[in-house]
């Protein structure tokens, strides 16, 4: 896991999902001294995966971003460890695949696999979707067993995975994913401020349908 670093100010920033423009969008509104954490699922469903991965990586190159695990990358590595996509015999099935071709997706699959799963702040943490409440290590699919379990035991839990219509507080969990490729926003959000700043996502037209998820799910409640 990573630690903690001393810069000022970090921004973390919801599920990419290959909205390359809206990444840059929102670098253009962060202050180019503080920290980014890039919180998982940078990868699938958008149009422009590969800009999305190549500007973030960038990023974290520079050493201004840290890009953390999410189940996306995870299901990636594993189907081309495996040659399974999601229990399925074809890895045509998953977008980056399709997108980035197996010559090139071989080449990201180490950095991929090496992505920390969750990164410390000062009173906060940040992870792609939360710990399981029975051993208390990062979960890169849970929600319902954190949401109802989580005891405030890390200070702020900052979190991307089910998308909402805005940044949502539940209970000392932060819920930063807006839904970008859903034709929502993609935001950020300052756990030493509280500050949110958000761009928009894919356009509605070209937006993926939103998953069938409960409305107490996308609203926190």
């Amino acid at each position: 896991m990573t630690s903690v670093s001393c810069r000022s100010r970090h921004w973390v920033i919801g599920d990419v999902h290959g909205c390359a423009d809206s990444v840059e969008a929102l670098l253009e509104r962060l202050p180019a001294t503080d920290r980014l954490i890039f919180c998982g699922d940078a990868i699938n469903r958008g149009p422009a995966i590969a800009a999305a991965m190549e500007r973030i990586w960038g990023l974290v190159e520079q050493g201004r971003a840290v890009w953390l695990k999410g189940n996306h990358e995870q299901d990636l590595v594993t189907a081309l460890r495996c040659g399974l996509w999601q229990g399925q015999p074809s890895l045509s099935r998953c977008d980056t695949y399709r997108h980035l071709g197996d010559s090139l997706c071989r080449q990201w699959l180490e950095r991929l696999d090496h992505l920390p799963l969750a990164y410390w702040g000062k009173g906060w943490v940040a992870t792609h979707a939360g710990f399981d409440p029975s051993t208390w290590q990062p979960d890169l699919r849970v929600r319902l067993g954190f949401w109802q379990h989580y005891d405030g035991r890390f200070g702020d839990v900052v979190i991307g995975h089910t998308p909402g219509p805005h940044v949502r507080h539940l209970r000392g969990i932060v819920m930063v994913d807006t839904g970008a490729c859903y034709g929502g926003n993609l935001s950020a959000y300052c756990p030493e401020t509280g500050e949110v700043v958000s761009v928009p996502g894919l356009r509605p037209e070209s937006a993926r349908p939103l998953p069938g998820l409960r409305p107490a799910l996308l609203s926190g409640r």
